[in-house]
């Protein structure tokens, strides 16, 4: 990986991390990039564009979340949860995926570069009931924003938020969202080197359909 173009990149993006942090960054894409060549964990195969459409796409994230609790539903190789728990040492995160070759690539991702603030739960959603709930679920790519209301509704917080990453103005999923939920926030993100669009979609439960 080039790390110039690593350095350059968050810089543009405005973001600022001390070295260790970065170099979490470098070993933790070095390992999703070996292990896609054999397990596919994603389409992204070139590093360069690895830095954008998964590092930077994840941390753009971080000013949405709400509490110390956060679960990433459907996290795949663990985006954005991994690059969010990184930079978020004080806060707990659980991945959360049901698809066992990456619930094996994060097993390693924790074993190698020993990240104390995650906890792996090999799960559907729907099936997962932890004795304390988040205060924050977020999702890149798990599902339309009802299904993913319907599926993780049990995981949530009095207070807690719902915070769904999606490409462009996802007009006809708000329009679907269901009674009892409120939107409180549809977050444009700019990405520098990105030509797509990205929204953060910020959700919560109305007080009286808790």
């Amino acid at each position: 990986m080039n790390t110039d173009f690593l350095k350059s990149t968050l810089q543009k993006n405005h973001f600022s991390f001390p070295k260790e942090i970065e170099q979490q960054f470098i070993a933790y894409l070095a390992l999703l990039e070996k292990w896609n060549r054999v397990y596919n964990l994603t389409a992204i195969r070139d590093p360069n564009e690895s830095v954008i459409l998964h590092l930077v796409d994840s941390l753009v994230m971080n000013p949405y979340l709400h509490g110390e609790r956060i679960i990433d539903v459907g996290t795949g190789a663990g985006l954005p949860g991994i690059p969010l728990a990184l930079i978020n040492p004080e806060k707990h995160f659980v991945l959360l995926d049901s698809n066992s070759k990456k619930i094996r690539f994060l097993t390693q991702v924790l074993h190698e570069l020993k990240i104390p603030n995650i906890e792996i739960i090999h799960s559907r959603a729907e099936d997962f009931h932890p004795e304390k709930g988040f205060d924050s679920i977020v999702s890149r790519a798990f599902a339309a924003i009802n299904v993913m209301l319907a599926a993780t509704h049990h995981l949530i917080n009095a207070d807690g938020q719902f915070l769904a990453m999606k490409g462009r103005f996802p007009e006809q999923e708000l329009l679907d969202i269901p009674v009892g939920y409120e939107v409180i926030g549809v977050h444009k993100l700019v990405i520098h080197g990105l030509a797509a669009e990205r929204h953060c979609v910020c959700i919560k439960e109305q007080t009286w359909a808790k």
